[in-house]
């Protein structure tokens, strides 16, 4: 019985930590703020939340195109390069809506590359008119949707993979050409997966920051952001924070509304039917390759080439980053947070499984949500309660302030990744686990085996491949991450990503280039190590 309260309390422990950022968040709402709330509230919080609305539309129509137009061409279809794609597309993951604004804009902008490259075509000419400038509104939902899309593209392929051939042979029978099988049949079946896909693109555009911020975008993030920053008003950036947490809840609970009672699996007990993939031929074939090859292109090539030719171009800016350095810092987060991440989804998940407690279940569900809060949210509402923490028992009792074992330090930096991130090591190692048969435990108890050894011996080793899958998925989150960062790293430590941004925040596009170019590539060698992993037949 002991051992038993001990993997429970172990479990409930963790969950209990991760929520209490989330639940400062809510009761923040009511604390009282400075005169920059009555100012910001007459002027600019309607043009926050209509900037965000905007920004969210349409990135997920953009995304809501580009993700499942190519995974049904990829999945249905056998045409040149088709097998390239098919993971070639994901890389777009490599490139952060930060780093794809800082490209579009520095290819467009006056006197820009596209310039650069007409002047040496043509010879010398006013080119900068006739150059359409990708700023703004318009070029955040290009940045966001071009490096988004993946989430749509990855889901909607595995649901398209999954479906039967019974269905396709359906639709021919009932006369539906292929337009509108698509349309009637294959569409409403992966409705499912394509939302779950749009959902984490809504939670990644309403979680972004450098992209909003570089075109001057104003919304809720960027609000929450300048409150704590410029105006030290960290009461307002939890107002602001509650709204865009209700803006989030609101699309789930629509959606959820949304499906009513429709049901996407089939009752029939009839046997599943691999289903074919049809070759295209001519004008047909050539048009899915260039649609296909113009996302990857737009996504991937587009970017990263951008990014190496200012690197090779302005080369003094390459010599002048401290590449080492940043290595280092990079992997020295990496390796620290998804340790510390593996861990506790271990002990969390064996608790769940030896206690089989509804309410412990219940708390876990919860505290996942964490990646559905923007990485900004967290970062105050961790600031906010370390300080409440600090004012009302810390120094109450006589004893030195906290504060900075938790802000500007790798400790509270870890911590808020951990909260942020949990979800993704918790549910990967989850997956892993409902693959372990109990009767398994159960033979081992049999054979002597105490839970611990059950869990060291057997469990542990089953799972290396989720425990590798979950470690590639948070480094690549890590490296990405900028809001989190930039707000509580220790004084005079950097990544690329804050890099970038720092240079790019300072008008210093070409000296972006070179951090922006090593996190591509560093992203790219995690992407292509997953891609075994997400893109299984």
């Amino acid at each position: 019985m002991k051992k038993f309260n001990i993997w429970y309390l172990s479990s409930f422990l963790i969950s209990f930590v991760i929520l209490i950022p989330i639940a400062t968040v809510s009761f923040s709402f009511f604390e009282e703020t400075t005169e920059y709330y009555k100012i910001l509230k007459e002027t600019f919080l309607v043009e926050y939340i209509y900037n965000s609305a905007t920004l969210l539309l349409g990135v997920l129509i953009l995304t809501f195109i580009f993700g499942t137009g190519t995974a049904y061409l990829v999945s249905f279809y056998v045409f040149p390069g088709s097998n390239f794609f098919k993971w070639a597309l994901i890389l777009s993951f490599a490139v952060p809506p930060y780093i794809y604004a800082y490209s579009i804009f520095a290819f467009f902008d006056n006197y820009g590359t596209a310039f650069t490259i007409l002047k040496n075509l043509f010879g010398e000419g006013e080119y900068n008119k006739h150059i359409p400038k990708f700023s703004g509104m318009f070029g955040a939902i290009l940045s966001l949707s071009f490096s988004l899309f993946a989430y749509v593209y990855i889901l909607a392929r595995a649901s398209f993979l999954y479906q039967s051939q019974n269905l396709i042979d359906l639709s021919k029978n009932l006369g539906f050409s292929k337009i509108r099988a698509f349309l009637k049949v294959i569409l409403p079946s992966a409705r499912p997966a394509i939302v779950a896909g749009l959902s984490l693109v809504a939670m990644e555009t309403l979680a972004e920051f450098g992209a909003v911020d570089f075109f001057s975008i104003n919304t809720l993030t960027t609000g929450i952001y300048n409150s704590w920053i410029t105006f030290d008003d960290l009461a307002f950036a939890n107002r602001l924070s509650f709204f865009l947490l209700l803006f989030i809840f609101a699309l789930f609970i629509l959606e959820n509304l949304s499906r009513k009672q429709a049901k996407y699996h089939s009752n029939s007990s009839s046997r599943f039917k691999q289903r074919e993939k049809y070759k295209l031929d001519g004008g047909k074939s050539f048009l899915a390759f260039l649609f296909c090859f113009v996302i990857f292109f737009l996504s991937f090539i587009f970017p990263s080439s951008q990014m190496l030719y200012w690197t090779i171009i302005y080369s003094d800016n390459l010599f002048d980053l401290e590449v080492l350095s940043l290595i280092y810092n990079t992997i020295y987060l990496v390796f620290l947070s998804s340790l510390a991440l593996i861990i506790f989804s271990f002990i969390s998940n064996y608790g769940m499984r030896v206690s089989k407690s509804k309410p412990l279940n219940v708390m876990n569900t919860l505290s996942i949500s964490g990646y559905a809060i923007p990485g900004v949210i967290l970062a105050i509402a961790f600031i906010t309660f370390i300080a409440w923490f600090d004012n009302n028992f810390v120094k109450l009792f006589g004893f030195e302030s906290i504060k900075k074992v938790f802000f500007g330090s790798i400790l509270g930096l870890v911590i808020v990744y951990f909260i942020r991130f949990y979800s993704l090591a918790c549910n990967g190692i989850k997956s892993g686990y409902e693959k372990i048969n109990l009767s398994v435990d159960e033979s081992a108890y049999l054979l002597g085996y105490s839970k611990i050894r059950t869990f060291v011996n057997i469990h542990i080793p089953y799972l290396r491949n989720s425990v590798l899958f979950v470690a590639i998925l948070i480094s690549l989150e890590i490296i990405r991450e900028l809001p989190i960062t930039l707000i509580l790293r220790p004084f005079n430590f950097e990544t690329f990503a804050t890099t970038a941004y720092i240079y790019a925040s300072e008008d210093l596009l070409e000296a972006a280039a070179a951090p922006s170019l090593f996190l591509i590539l560093i992203a790219s060698v995690f992407i292509l190590s997953t891609s075994k992993f997400i893109l299984r037949d």
